[in-house]
């Protein structure tokens, strides 16, 4: 998973599968533009983007989750629920203001 922080008066975290970088989603009138400058960051494991979502989520941080992967580490992490899940074309994603 790629994980980038972004830095601001309250840190957005943005997590995607690593697969997903780069491509665009459409369903409707809904997209998912999954684009570099936002989400290509750090490569992490499933046990450090859980610690890291673990951690941020104690510190006021906002989330843009997108992924299979992303999405199942942000339920074991416990900052969203199953029915906070939406999908665009069959790809997961989640937003968190916590």
């Amino acid at each position: 998973m790629l994980i980038k922080i972004h830095r601001t008066y309250r840190d957005v975290i943005a997590v995607c599968d690593s697969e997903l970088i780069g491509k665009y989603f459409k369903e409707g009138d809904f997209q998912l533009d999954i684009k570099e400058s936002f989400y290509n960051g750090d490569e992490k494991t499933k046990e450090e983007t859980i610690k890291m979502m673990e951690k941020m989520s104690c510190e006021d941080a906002t989330f843009n989750i997108v992924g299979e992967q992303a999405v199942n580490c942000a339920l074991e992490a416990g900052i969203i629920l199953k029915d906070g899940i939406k999908k665009i074309q069959g790809v997961p994603f989640a937003l968190v203001l916590l």
